[in-house]
């Protein structure tokens, strides 16, 4: 006997909205949304979709109305709840712009809690947008899966952030530390990777010095920063995150 196909399908378009969600709801797109579904994709009256609003979990809509610039949506039940993901913070220092979009919008997909800009002495970023990276988290959530989205946080200097770090927190040394394999373990966690020129000795010195900070080594191979901040998620997931 064929197996039931799962409903709703995974093929279907999902959209965060900020809208809160729950049954029988009504969602009033904005004009991009709107646009995104109708004009792009070719939606019409009574098409399905997937709803998330970061708070609810994951609900399954229908189109009620549409217009050239407008769509309102009304949702008929919850597909998913709220996802639940390891208590982990990627902190690390900005890159320029193309290598920092891809960053956040991998450790969304990764399954990072929350995104953390920490200003170093060799940062060459002088300003962080927030919206933006805002917008591509949302987008990487919509596209992965995600019911919640990765809180990202004001850019501090380094000096405050390790003022105000509390739990334990993975230091990425590109002198040297113990194998990442070996130093990860579950529960709460920071991981902290450095600027494109690395720290300074200086800082080095700060971060080895907090009780809480175990500095790891994320191999053999130099890493640009996008990468090592990326690799050490990954590591972090699979050997003490949601992957196993």
């Amino acid at each position: 006997m064929p197996a039931t196909p799962a409903w709703p399908p995974r093929s279907l378009p999902r959209l965060f909205v900020r809208t809160a969600l729950h049954e029988a709801a009504s969602v009033e797109l904005d004009a991009a949304q709107a646009n995104y579904l109708g004009n792009v994709l070719r939606l019409g009256i009574d098409a399905e979709l997937l709803l998330f609003d970061g708070a609810s979990g994951e609900w399954l809509a229908r189109i009620a109305d549409s217009g050239r610039k407008r769509m309102t949506l009304v949702v008929e039940r919850p597909t998913r709840p709220l996802e639940q993901v390891p208590d982990l913070t990627l902190a690390f220092a900005p890159v320029k712009r193309a290598p920092l979009d891809w960053l956040v919008e991998k450790a969304t997909e990764l399954g990072v809690a929350r995104l953390q800009p920490v200003v170093t002495q060799r940062t060459v970023v002088e300003r962080v947008k927030l919206e933006r990276l805002g917008a591509i988290a949302i987008e990487a959530a919509e596209q992965c899966g995600r019911t919640l989205l990765p809180e990202i946080a004001e850019p501090v200097a380094l000096a405050s952030f390790l003022k105000d770090e509390g739990g334990t927190l993975y230091f990425a040394d590109e002198t040297g530390g113990e194998p990442a394999a070996a130093a990860f373990q579950p529960g709460a966690a920071t991981i902290l990777t450095g600027p494109e020129g690395g720290f300074t000795d200086e800082e080095r010195a700060a971060i080895r010095a907090l009780p809480t900070a175990r500095a790891i080594s994320l191999g053999p191979r130099i890493l640009r920063a996008e990468t090592a901040a990326l690799a050490a998620v990954a590591a972090y997931m699979a050997l003490a995150g949601d992957w196993r």
